[in-house]
């Protein structure tokens, strides 16, 4: 029986299948549905849980090599909103693009991940190393 990190069977053998520079998305609750990925909704109510603890329950066993965000997300929310993403990150590179361009590699992610986040723009594309 699995006792420390995460402990949800379906994000276990999601993670499982990413390879080398793959991608797997963690949506916000109103990104839209992509039939042809797979996708694994955690969300229980608004904000429970985050993309960023879905990103610090990740950053153990998962190596990371960029983060994609819509650049909208450093207009729209605060300072701190985006300070606190990329102090997560460390040094891990963000790539900061337009909405439209993010929402162009969706389609070639190995899965998704859709949380109960409500921030704006809260979305990320990681890529493995």
């Amino acid at each position: 029986m699995l006792r420390t990190g995460i402990l949800n069977p379906a994000l276990l053998s999601l993670l499982a299948r990413v390879r080398h520079t793959n991608t797997l998305v963690i949506a916000d609750r109103g990104f839209p549905f992509w039939p042809q990925i797979e996708t694994l909704d955690l969300s229980l109510v608004d904000g429970i849980p985050t993309v960023a603890q879905v990103l610090d329950a990740l950053r153990p066993n998962f190596v990371m090599g960029r983060v994609f965000a819509a650049r909208e997300f450093t207009e729209v929310n605060t300072p701190a909103t985006v300070e606190a993403l990329r102090s997560r990150l460390g040094e891990v590179p963000l790539v900061l693009e337009p909405h439209v361009e993010f929402k162009r590699r969706v389609p070639q992610a190995i899965g998704l991940i859709r949380t109960g986040d409500t921030v704006q723009y809260a979305n990320l594309i990681i890529e493995s190393a």
